[in-house]
């Protein structure tokens, strides 16, 4: 595909995508392109090849990508949808390359309430709303009045939450009609105390940083909870803290993340995750499934 003809944004051919993944490790994206802005994103769908591989991301906080690369286009949207509009009565309109920590802020110091959670998730609002991402017994659907997509074809809609079936970190639309990406959302909050909105960002992001793994490169949670579980706990009972593969270990400060040592390729991630998925399933006699997204071939 050639996209000369676009007056924004930036394509690169043969892109590491270890640059662009919170793990720090995987293969390359045969092109990735990077909108400039919402009208050029979906200018780009409207004149891409018909059929050809598309992987659309954000912060790639929650995304593994085999060494062997991706044999497809890869747009990044962080950067590019990061428009976020106050619509009055504690809505806002965000836009799907926002993080979502910068929601939290700004609806705590507009004076509203229960986006606090947000401030714990390390990835941006579309791909919030792709998994109903949550943390803290909250999650982000709660709040979403409506959401607006863009398909593979660059038509633009608009839905609402009755058009989706939202569950934990799985969201699908009931009626499928092809594949489509969010591009915004309509987030609305109660209203509540900024100073104990603040407040409670501050002690949420510290207990984030008393409980995972921050200084080292991971993609968050691993692994979903199961039914009345919680896969952290499954996996330290098993005796798998600091289980190593390559440069990947099971982390000894969160047992559910997987951490990157350094010199740890998508392989050795991928692997320490099937390992963890047996010994737990072996031991415990309950499958782990994970929520991370894993694409791309093998080497």
């Amino acid at each position: 595909m050639t996209l000369n003809h676009l007056e924004a944004g930036e394509l690169r051919w043969d892109e590491p995508m270890a640059r662009h993944v919170s793990w720090r490790a995987g293969g390359s994206a045969r092109q990735l392109y990077h909108p400039r802005h919402r009208e050029d994103f979906i200018e780009f769908l409207r004149v891409q090849k018909k059929r050809e591989p598309l992987l659309v991301f954000g912060l790639g906080s929650n995304l593994l990508v085999r060494d062997g690369g991706i044999a497809a286009t890869v747009v990044q949207l962080h950067g590019a949808l990061k428009k976020i509009t106050d619509q009055g009565n504690g809505c806002w309109m965000v836009e799907a390359g926002v993080p979502a920590p910068k929601v939290a802020r700004l609806v705590a110091r507009a004076g509203y309430a229960q986006a606090e959670f947000l401030a714990g998730i390390p990835g941006t609002v579309g791909g919030a709303l792709a998994m109903n991402a949550g943390c803290y017994g909250q999650e982000i659907w709660s709040f979403v009045r409506s959401v607006e997509t863009v398909n593979d074809r660059g038509i633009v809609r608009q839905r609402l939450p009755e058009h989706y079936h939202v569950g934990y970190r799985t969201v699908r639309l009931k009626e499928e009609q092809g594949e489509e990406w969010f591009v915004s959302a309509m987030l609305c909050f109660p209203p509540g105390n900024v100073q104990q909105a603040v407040e409670r960002i501050r002690t949420l992001l510290a207990r984030r940083v008393s409980e995972q793994p921050l200084a080292q490169p991971n993609a968050g949670s691993v692994f979903r909870n199961p039914p009345g579980e919680f896969a952290a706990r499954l996996i330290e009972s098993a005796g798998l803290k600091g289980l190593r593969i390559g440069g990947a270990e099971v982390s000894r400060k969160h047992a559910n993340f997987i951490v990157n040592l350094g010199q740890a390729c998508a392989q050795d991630i991928e692997s320490l995750i099937w390992e963890v998925q047996q010994k737990v399933e072996q031991q415990q006699g309950i499958r782990l499934h994970p929520e991370v997204c894993i694409v791309g071939e093998a080497l």
